[in-house]
């Protein structure tokens, strides 16, 4: 059986995992799903990888859910019932691994990223496009809420923008996307991988600690009132002061030359 998820890791320690089922436009089945929250879970506590970018095989990013398997799910003495509370229950935490994941997670998108595709796009850090990709929550056009993908894209995207994609179901070009937040950047198809991987060789040349401790504090003072976020961050700060890569970086600018990382 082919691999739900393909895998490579550069010499510099950026992680690429490609979603490889374009046959189904690399639906988030559960065994999608398992692989890759597997593969981030892997990911977070390996040190060798630096930075993981998230990319797909064939025309589609992600379709979203496999509507197929849920339909079949629908024949079961329950209506499906079980399978869907279990379906979004692992969805929802991949998502959030990804989020809690100590290292930067890139999404490079080149083909349609729909409905929980479209929230895997959201949940990464960055976000790089085609110019030829598109992106939509349209479950509102088979009477199916984008509810779960609301999450991660309300928290990317202003309200109204949010809204009006979860409203209309439309799909947006990858310049709307740029426009709104939802991605970083949008280039011609055939520079996408060279762009991707310049962000990611930038960002793995950085000190791995000081990337995840700056991580874990972006997404934790989002949550905050503004008073419990500047003591939270003041904290994170005097810390980050104190390890050996906090005193080198300083050390290195001063003395007008390379930092040497130990990731301590």
């Amino acid at each position: 059986m082919t691999a739900q998820i393909e895998k490579e890791l550069s010499s510099n320690g950026v992680l690429r995992l490609t979603l490889n089922n374009p046959q189904r436009r690399n639906a988030l089945s559960q065994a999608m799903i398992g692989a890759l929250h597997q593969a981030i879970t892997d990911a977070s506590i390996s040190s060798d990888v630096k930075v993981v970018v998230l990319s797909g095989n064939g025309p589609a990013f992600s379709a979203g859910h496999d509507l197929k398997e849920i339909t079949a799910a629908r024949s079961n003495d329950d209506k499906g019932r079980a399978f869907f509370t279990s379906l979004m229950s692992q969805c929802a935490a991949m998502m959030t691994a990804i989020v809690n994941c100590p290292k930067p997670v890139i999404a490079e998108i080149d083909g349609i990223a729909t409905a929980a595709g479209c929230q895997l796009v959201a949940s990464c850090d960055l976000a790089y496009a085609s110019d030829t990709s598109r992106f939509a929550t349209p479950g509102v056009n088979i009477g199916l809420f984008c509810s779960t993908p609301m999450v991660a894209l309300s928290r990317n995207v202003s309200s109204k923008h949010a809204m009006e994609m979860l409203l209309t179901g439309d799909m947006l070009s990858a310049a709307d996307a740029e426009r709104m937040g939802l991605i970083n950047r949008v280039t011609e198809s055939t520079s996408l991988k060279a762009l991707t991987q310049e962000v990611a060789d930038k960002i793995a040349a950085k000190s791995s600690l000081t990337l995840a401790i700056g991580k874990e504090a972006f997404y934790r003072q989002q949550e905050m009132n503004l008073p419990k976020a500047y003591a939270y961050t003041s904290e994170v700060m005097v810390n980050n002061m104190l390890t050996e890569d906090g005193e080198e970086g300083i050390s290195a600018f001063v003395e007008k030359r390379p930092p040497v990382w130990r990731n301590q």
